[in-house]
């Protein structure tokens, strides 16, 4: 049952990851959401910069450390999400650059947006 938590919370998490990323694309379907990625961009940013951790790995930790896992058991979630979340060979600088280029991609959309939005 707490794999199953696990398993959830690394999905959540890889959910929020992309809509930080791309969420600001979002403004074209609800133009509101923008107060809701705006605050989750910066949470990004923050995690990026300053080498902090996510409360959604502590929250998977404790899930897999309550079911008694050291790991994820299902093959698909080992192989394609937990990669994607925790890439192997994460340093501290690799880490500054994601950063920067969540900030680079976040301007190209967000001045995609008000580009778009002054023609109207």
């Amino acid at each position: 049952m707490y794999e199953l938590f696990a398993n959830l919370t690394l999905i959540v998490h890889l959910i929020f990851i992309l809509f930080v990323i791309f969420g600001g694309l979002l403004f074209f379907i609800f133009s509101k959401i923008i107060y809701i990625h705006l605050p989750a961009l910066l949470w990004g940013i923050y995690i990026e910069l300053t080498n902090a951790v996510c409360p959604l790995t502590y929250l998977e930790n404790w899930f897999l450390y309550k079911g008694e896992l050291t790991t994820y058991s299902n093959d698909f979630i080992n192989n394609y999400f937990f990669p994607i979340i925790y890439p192997e060979g994460l340093t501290n600088e690799i880490q500054i650059y994601l950063g920067i280029l969540l900030i680079v991609i976040n301007i190209l959309i967000y001045g995609f947006i008000f580009k778009n939005f002054k023609k109207k």
